[in-house]
């Protein structure tokens, strides 16, 4: 009996498919096997870290605090005798010295007061002169000479309350600075006490800054102030005055910097970055995204050992760059955990490598020893 063809084809087929299936069933369980066994083998390494080699080095400490500009004094000039204002002569932001007039009220009827008082204090001075010839000649008592000197006394005194009240209608600026805001128009009536303008002085400018109870005896009159201004200028100042009483609500102590502006190129009201060297520590430059906290809530840095073992180490900053933070407190020489720090514990062993191999090949795992 004859097979046909169509049988034939089939089975080969057949036969075909079965060992395709065969095949790749076996290389599919030994890549299974293989990407376990490589698993297993990763699971079994350490974690991996990224570190940074810094060394402690003297370093100075700062102390940085905020604040602003302020004028060295303001006032408000204010009127002594009640009068309509009549003149205010000196435009705003002038610049003006002390004594110049910068208002000037109506002077109403106390010029007749002067010339007044004048005339009575020329009489009372006639009738002591015709006074001391009568008492020369024995025609009028001893007395009558006193009596008379009195009068002449009280018509000087007289002159010159007259002469003062005349001088209050002429407000002028007690020292040299910018006049500032005109407070009152021609035309007001200002009654005493009431301002006519108003006075600042720039040159020099001063500083208020708050220090916390662990700065404040750091800090020493007449020490030399580095203080930088937000429109970008940086000035050098010199600390004049530190509160002796701290403020009850802040438990703070009130600084006072002075500037020197003798051009009045700074402007009040600006803030202002104070900054003072106050001594030299041993510190460590890092970047400031490796700072973390231990258990017990303490500020540190985590680091490797010598036997690939994560440490911590409490740290203070002691200054604040672009390029980072300096802290005291790391050992002399650190390999510092600069990626990966969030992943591993205290105590834990780690696979360290260096930071600056990131960029190129992947690099071979290195022991601290190594390293340092």
């Amino acid at each position: 009996m004859s097979i046909r063809p169509a049988y034939i084809f089939a089975f080969v087929v057949v036969v075909a498919l079965g060992m395709w299936f065969a095949f790749n069933s076996a290389g599919a369980e030994r890549d299974l096997y293989a990407d376990l066994e490589s698993r297993d083998e990763a699971a079994a390494l350490p974690p991996s870290v990224v570190i940074r080699s810094v060394r402690a080095e003297q370093h100075v400490v700062r102390l940085t605090a905020y604040g602003r500009t302020e004028p060295n004094r303001r006032v408000d000039v204010k009127a002594k005798t009640a009068a309509s204002l009549i003149a205010t002569p000196i435009a705003e932001g002038t610049y003006v010295r002390a004594g110049t007039v910068i208002c000037r009220q109506d002077v109403d009827a106390r010029q007749a007061l002067v010339d007044q008082a004048r005339a009575q204090l020329a009489q009372a001075e006639g009738d002591f002169r015709a006074t001391q010839a009568l008492v020369e000649k024995g025609f009028r008592s001893g007395t009558s000479i006193a009596r008379d000197q009195a009068m002449v006394d009280a018509a000087r005194a007289q002159l010159k309350s007259a002469e003062i009240e005349l001088s209050n209608v002429i407000l002028r600026a007690p020292f040299s600075g910018i006049y500032e805001t005109r407070l009152a128009e021609e035309g007001d009536f200002l009654a005493p006490g009431q301002p006519c303008a108003s006075i600042v002085e720039l040159n020099p400018l001063v500083v208020e800054t708050e220090l916390t109870e662990l700065q404040v005896g750091s800090v020493a009159l007449g020490q030399d102030v580095e203080v930088q201004l937000a429109t970008g200028q940086t000035v050098m100042g010199t600390v004049q005055f530190i509160e002796s009483v701290a403020n009850p609500a802040t438990r703070t102590f009130r600084m006072e910097t002075r500037l020197p502006n003798p051009n009045l190129a700074l402007k009040a009201g600006v803030s202002a970055t104070v900054g003072l060297a106050t001594g030299e520590t041993m510190a460590s430059l890092v970047p400031s995204n490796v700072l973390t906290l231990n258990e017990e809530g303490r500020i540190g840095v985590r680091y490797v050992d010598a036997d690939n073992r994560v440490r911590f180490v409490a740290t203070t900053q002691v200054d604040e760059t672009d390029n980072g933070l300096w802290l005291s407190g790391l050992p002399e020489r650190a390999n510092i955990i600069v990626e990966g720090q969030d992943f591993v514990s205290i105590g834990s062993e780690v696979t360290p490598r260096r930071e600056a191999l990131l960029n190129n090949a992947p690099a071979a795992s290195l022991s601290s020893t190594q390293l340092q």
